[in-house]
């Protein structure tokens, strides 16, 4: 079976789509935004063993030239990666898709489907397809969390057990998203318009920071797309930057203020939006 790098998994999320979810994230994104809250999630491990000694409850290991990782002992101090001359996380764990679902299951009573976000899940396609297809034989919802990056349209196995993608739009300008995240935006706005046309588009996201993009260009050009597809119902989260968890270099970056936030709110509104909500 196909493996993909896990990060952690939530047992149970009332925040990554509708309803209580299992949330997956996997480890990887080919992304590097400034503002990321989960920015142990981006870069993969080189097992340098950098980190080892800074593991003062003994859950990483340094052995056969790798580093292995014990959840069991693990108090999630996060030393680990304050330490990591690459900014990687060695508390992951290599896993197939049928061990994920293994998880899952446990929490099939109480949950109504499933979330896979990262990092950026997409990096991980074939693993994607594997595990969406045994959720849905459960069956259980199933929800992808994307930065857009990947070109949905081209992919229609991925897509027919994929029930919808929560959407990050970053920025809206080129010159903005490269300034956000290091890299253009042409396949996250082809993906915002192919996903809203095709009807698999349950929630959009924009984390706002004043100082680093237009943000009221990208609210109000968003609300205008998804308004003319019809998608008056997709949830339009407004997200508030905060620097918790934030990488240190970053953590200048001032948080927007309420006025402003409601401001962006409205104007989303004012397309005829109706599922507009500040987090």
């Amino acid at each position: 079976m196909t493996r993909a790098t896990v990060n952690k998994i939530i047992p149970f999320s009332s925040v990554d789509g509708p309803g209580n979810r299992t949330a997956v994230f996997l480890q990887g994104c080919d992304f590097d935004c400034r503002y990321c809250h989960n920015p142990e999630t981006i870069h993969a491990c080189i097992h340098c063993g950098e980190c080892v000694p800074w593991c003062r409850p003994g859950a990483l290991t340094f052995e056969d030239g790798r580093v292995h990782y014990d959840i069991a002992k693990c108090v999630l101090c996060d030393e680990c990666f304050r330490h990591c001359p690459h900014g990687a996380s060695a508390r992951t764990r290599e896993m197939t898709a049928e061990q994920v679902m293994a998880r899952v299951r446990r929490n099939i009573p109480f949950i109504r489907g499933i979330t896979v976000s990262g990092g950026e899940c997409t990096c991980w396609r074939d693993f994607l397809v594997e595990l969406l297809t045994l959720a849905k034989a459960e069956p259980l919802g199933t929800l992808l969390d994307s930065n857009g990056s990947y070109d949905f349209s081209g992919d229609p196995e991925l897509m027919a057990v994929t029930d919808g993608v929560m959407l990050d739009v970053k920025a809206w300008s080129r010159e903005d998203h490269l300034r956000v995240t290091g890299c253009p935006n042409d396949c996250v706005l082809r993906s915002l318009e192919w996903l809203a046309g095709a009807g698999k588009l349950p929630e959009v996201r924009t984390v706002v920071v004043p100082e680093l993009f237009d943000c009221t260009q990208t609210v109000r050009e968003t609300s205008r797309l998804l308004a003319q597809y019809g998608c008056l119902d997709t949830r339009y989260k407004i997200i508030r930057y905060r620097p918790m968890g934030v990488r240190e270099r970053y953590r200048s970056l001032v948080p927007p203020q309420d006025g402003y936030l409601q401001e962006l709110a409205d104007l989303a509104a004012g397309y005829g939006l109706r599922d507009v909500v500040i987090v």
